[in-house]
């Protein structure tokens, strides 16, 4: 080999590699167009079992009217008759109660939602019964639901929370199955009728969390009274209430720190979506209220007013949780909100 063929055979050879090279680079692009970003492409990533629960989440979701189920008489007054009734929330039967006016006629209905109760002590409609039996008395139908876990309702998901979460779907599915009440109320050969279209909620300390949420999560024009409701950010609305518990709220201090490890916290607290409500509501709250502090209802009414929503307020200094000894005052405003607003 002649020296002069030494330069000719060098550049063959740095051609030839640098289009080898240039090949396995296109083949490695061609690989990385087809192949998915994630860093465990095999690994499908199981969503979390609360987040379709979120606030966001649950705006998006929609409810289509199925069956009420009512069962025999269980009371009878001379103005109304009480039913147990029995309707699903996603897959899981939900129990309650009604109050029915015996007078034939069409009668707008009022969703209760009643605060904690122990579940030793439990019986159907204990913590709205004396207000349903009022609005039953006065011209409205009444559906106070158990809630997961109470009457004859099914459990709730053993998941930290899932009961606590469960409660919105449930409100909002009753809602919805109010647009076809009368077909269940023939069945039991009701002469009370709903007017299907005329609906409120009437709600007291925890349930005042549930029926603002559903308000949030509805955005419809429910109108809606509250008394003394607890309407303090999630996790702070819990932890409030922790000195009550047997450990003295061990276990639900680690559940809600787990909880927000996590999940966005922010995204299951109904005071960041207060905005979203579009409804009349009417609230109470007693001055000697020591299960909720007459400070969270002012706060409640300061900001629903600086968001230019329609809220009506009343105190009663004296009152406890339950507005003794104002309990008749505060029923007969909440009767002539709900004449107003539903009639």
């Amino acid at each position: 080999m002649s020296y002069r063929t030494i330069p000719i055979l060098i550049l063959t050879t740095s051609i030839v590699f640098n289009i080898i090279l240039a090949g396995g680079i296109y083949y490695l692009y061609q690989q990385a167009q087809n192949r998915p970003v994630s860093p465990v492409p095999e690994t499908e990533i199981a969503e979390l079992p609360l987040t379709k629960y979120s606030y966001p989440n649950l705006k998006e979701a929609t409810y289509q009217p199925e069956t009420i189920e009512f069962g025999p008489i269980q009371d009878e007054k001379e103005t109304y008759v009480t039913r147990l009734f029995t309707y699903e929330v996603e897959g899981l039967t939900v129990s309650g109660i009604a109050h029915l006016p015996v007078e034939a006629g069409d009668y707008p209905v009022i969703i209760m939602v009643r605060g904690y109760v122990d579940k030793e002590i439990y019986t159907p409609g204990v913590g709205s019964n004396p207000s349903a039996r009022y609005f039953a008395q006065n011209g409205f139908i009444t559906l106070a639901p158990d809630r997961l876990g109470y009457g004859i309702s099914d459990e709730a998901p053993p998941i930290d929370f899932a009961d606590r979460l469960l409660a919105y779907p449930t409100i909002l599915q009753l809602l919805a199955n109010v647009k076809k009440i009368n077909s269940s109320l023939d069945e039991v050969k009701s002469i009370a009728q709903a007017d299907q279209e005329r609906i409120g909620m009437w709600a007291h300390s925890n349930g005042g969390q549930i029926a603002l949420s559903v308000l949030e999560l509805s955005r419809q024009e429910i109108p809606t009274v509250l008394w003394a409701p607890v309407s303090k950010p999630f996790p702070y609305s819990v932890l409030y209430y922790t000195d009550e518990f047997d450990d003295h709220g061990k276990y639900i201090r680690s559940a809600i720190a787990k909880f927000e490890g996590t999940y966005d916290v922010e995204k299951y607290s109904l005071s960041n979506y207060l905005d979203w409500i579009n409804s009349p509501i009417q609230l109470h709250q007693g001055g000697a209220d020591d299960a909720v502090p007459q400070e969270w209802s002012n706060e409640l009414s300061d900001t629903l007013t600086l968001l230019e929503k329609d809220i009506e307020y009343f105190t009663y200094p004296t009152s406890n949780h339950n507005l003794v000894p104002d309990w008749g005052k505060a029923a007969q405003s909440s009767l002539r909100f709900f004449d107003e607003k539903l009639k």
